[in-house]
């Protein structure tokens, strides 16, 4: 970092500097008179950067990259223009500039160290004031970008939790809100149904029908599921060719009697659009089991499960309870 001489003995202008907007009187102009200049040649970092101080860009331009040091570094990098400053923050904080900054091009900066700062403070309410907007502007910006990577953030977290074949919940989804349904059923003493579903066969279908055929029937009880119910019940798949319905505020008679239309639905659903290839009909045996008091969710899972097994017993393509 080259020193090219002070501020006062150069062409530059207080009212070239956008923090000193409308406060270009002697006095301001007096003190940052000492304030020395310093070139940066393209792709030099600041000399002791860390330190707190402002730095001014008079000509050229910075760029501004997060510190990996602080934990937070994501990649983001930002310019300072002509005008522009960088290090109020570490300034008024009395902490050091926690970001690599660079020069873009060859650039002229006007360092301004932390005790004069607050003198120049202390003698410009025009600068107090443009400051304050300054930081104003900086926070709506970085609040902005914080909440643009929390939606894409709860995008990418909504599409962890979705199975890519089926467009049903998932394992994970499961594990992660099974529980706290359990548990708000439990507080709110209201019911809570399960239904496990297990496709009759598949094994023998994917062996004579292949894979993509499976992948295809799948798909298609998926959707049965899914159009066949409430709004705030839940299709999961559990694994395979299992797969999980949730009834929110469900008494077991009234979850029977959606396993057994969702058992029928399933039955008569189209696997292939084109029945010119004969295909066996899909069919699932489904087992129904509600929340008892002081069950938890792997114990439910549990019942349900044994509910299944008792269809899958007694021949299949049935509801059991």
């Amino acid at each position: 970092m080259e020193h090219i001489g002070l501020f006062g003995a150069s062409s530059y202008q207080v009212g070239d500097l956008q923090l000193f907007r409308d406060s270009a009187d002697a006095a301001v102009a007096a003190l940052l008179a000492t304030c020395p200049l310093v070139r940066l040649q393209p792709g030099q970092a600041i000399a002791d950067a860390r330190r707190a101080r402002l730095y001014i860009v008079l000509r050229g331009a910075l760029e501004v990259a997060t510190d990996t040091a602080t934990g937070m570094a994501d990649g983001t990098v930002s310019k300072v223009l002509p005008g522009e400053s960088v290090g109020e923050q570490s300034v008024l904080d009395e902490e050091s500039n926690l970001s690599a900054i660079s020069a873009v091009e060859e650039t002229d900066l006007l360092v301004i160290e932390a005790e004069l700062v607050w003198q120049l403070i202390d003698a410009s309410n025009a600068l107090a004031r443009n400051l304050l907007r300054l930081l104003s502007f900086r926070i709506r910006a970085a609040n902005a970008q914080l909440r643009r990577r929390q939606k894409v953030g709860e995008f990418y977290r909504q599409l962890s939790m979705v199975d890519g074949l089926t467009g049903l919940y998932n394992r994970a989804w499961l594990n992660d809100l099974l529980p706290t349904m359990v548990a708000t059923a439990h507080g709110a003493n209201t019911p809570l149904s399960l239904i496990m579903i297990d496709l009759d066969h598949f094994k023998r279908f994917n062996d004579s029908h292949g894979h993509l055929a499976g992948d295809q029937a799948l798909r298609a009880a998926a959707q049965v599921l899914s159009a066949a119910l409430r709004p705030n019940d839940c299709a999961v798949r559990y694994g395979g060719e299992e797969m999980m319905v949730i009834l929110p505020d469900t008494s077991d008679k009234v979850a029977a009697l959606v396993a057994e239309r969702l058992c029928e639905r399933l039955r008569q659903s189209v696997v292939f659009a084109d029945m010119r290839c004969p295909l066996p009909h899909v069919t699932a045996s489904f087992g129904v089991a509600p929340l008892a008091p002081g069950q938890d969710e792997h114990a439910l899972i549990a019942a349900a499960d044994a509910a299944l097994y008792r269809a899958k017993h007694a021949g299949r393509n049935r509801v059991s309870t």
